[in-house]
């Protein structure tokens, strides 16, 4: 199991423990409806609602190509998952860098955040910009299409 996972599991373990309470208690409805919240904050803090992270090189060497975006992540950070959200259909088009699966991306962050892990880092045309307004990204894409 990686780190990437242990945010969302203990969101569920959290809202299967208040369930199994609510039910005891004789609310069955409530139950149902707390661990259905639960489990979609514990999706939203997964790596499964951000696209397929890739390398940090390899995220270089794409960016060189086609001018994209490189966004530095981890999953549970609430700005990335802002990020994520904000751009909508257009994540797709950035490259994203989970920073807890490639210490090279880490160390990316690291070096030009002072030795701090701050996410969500935007690599433009080689330039970090650090936890960057949305639709600022959004322009950034519209510029290298």
């Amino acid at each position: 199991m990686t780190r990437a996972w242990i945010s969302p599991l203990l969101f569920v373990l959290c809202g299967s423990v208040v369930a199994t309470g609510l039910i005891l208690g004789g609310s069955p409805g409530t139950a149902v409806a707390l661990l259905v919240l639960f489990v979609l904050i514990a999706a939203a803090n997964s790596p499964l609602i951000f696209p397929r992270s890739i390398g940090a090189l390899e995220a270089r060497r794409r960016s060189a190509v086609d001018g994209r975006p490189i966004v530095f992540w981890r999953p549970g950070c609430p700005y990335c998952l802002r990020m994520r959200i904000r751009l909508g259909r257009r994540a797709r088009q950035v490259h994203w860098v989970d920073i807890w699966r490639d210490p090279a991306g880490a160390a990316e962050v690291r070096a030009v955040n002072n030795g701090n892990e701050t996410v969500p880092t935007v690599f433009v045309a080689g330039r970090p910009h650090v936890n960057p307004a949305p639709a600022w990204v959004r322009e950034q894409l519209d510029a290298s299409a």
